[in-house]
């Protein structure tokens, strides 16, 4: 597990205003991308971003990745363990790096929340049929 990217804005300042109650928004993305033999780079994109009053407070973007070596898997099976296992895996060292840039900023902590990676790649699989685009591919 490693830390690919991080990158913290805080156009105000840590000022926050007297009743704290932000609108968080929050965009996950998952990627993968095949290094060598059975080696696979996956990678968890959150940007999280935090507005009150029409005023951005803070904006968080990390990149969280690991390696993992997948073998004897059958080619049918190794997306979805790409697409649920390891970002399963990778899931709470980004859910850490995401607190812990708010805390040390000056702000109360972001918690994201569980991810249920089955249902996200279902839905990912879903949207790909309804393009027209119903091969998934693997890099």
């Amino acid at each position: 597990m490693y830390l690919k990217d991080c990158s913290y804005e805080a156009p105000q300042g840590p000022r926050a205003e007297a009743n704290w109650q932000p609108q968080i928004n929050l965009d996950l993305a998952t990627t993968s991308n095949a290094i060598q033999g059975d080696l696979r780079e996956v990678v968890l994109t959150v940007t999280v971003s935090a507005k009150q009053n029409d005023k951005t407070l803070f904006l968080v973007e990390a990149k969280q990745a690991g390696i993992f070596e997948i073998r004897n898997i059958p080619q049918d099976q190794l997306q979805p363990i790409i697409g649920i296992a390891c970002p399963g895996i990778v899931y709470p060292y980004l859910r850490g790096i995401v607190a812990d840039v708010c805390t040390r900023a000056g702000f109360p902590p972001v918690t994201l929340s569980e991810v249920n990676f089955q249902a996200m790649f279902e839905a990912q699989q879903q949207q790909l049929a309804a393009q027209g685009n119903g091969a998934t591919s693997v890099n």
